[in-house]
């Protein structure tokens, strides 16, 4: 069997701020959002894509981390017992 989610991310830069938010879509018509932001030291020099990188990696990780999260919520209301996931 095979599925397809979908992923959009979406990037928002204000000065020295970069913020990404990452929604991830099911068939089903569930969806999540991770978000990540960034800040870019004054004595830095302005490379907007390291922001973006650095917001949508931290934006992944989020949503990584809720996904797993509710990974172990639907096998604890599966099995009864804790769930320990090993990241």
């Amino acid at each position: 069997m095979r599925h397809t989610w979908t992923m959009e991310i979406v990037v928002d830069e204000h000065d020295d701020r970069t913020r990404a938010e990452a929604t991830l879509r099911t068939e089903s018509g569930t969806s999540r959002t991770g978000s990540g932001l960034a800040r870019r030291n004054p004595r830095d020099t302005d490379v907007p894509a390291i922001g973006d990188e650095l917001a949508v990696a931290r934006a992944l990780a989020d949503l990584s981390h809720q996904l797993l999260d509710a990974t172990a919520s639907d096998i604890e209301s599966v099995t009864h017992q804790p769930a320990h996931l090993v990241e």
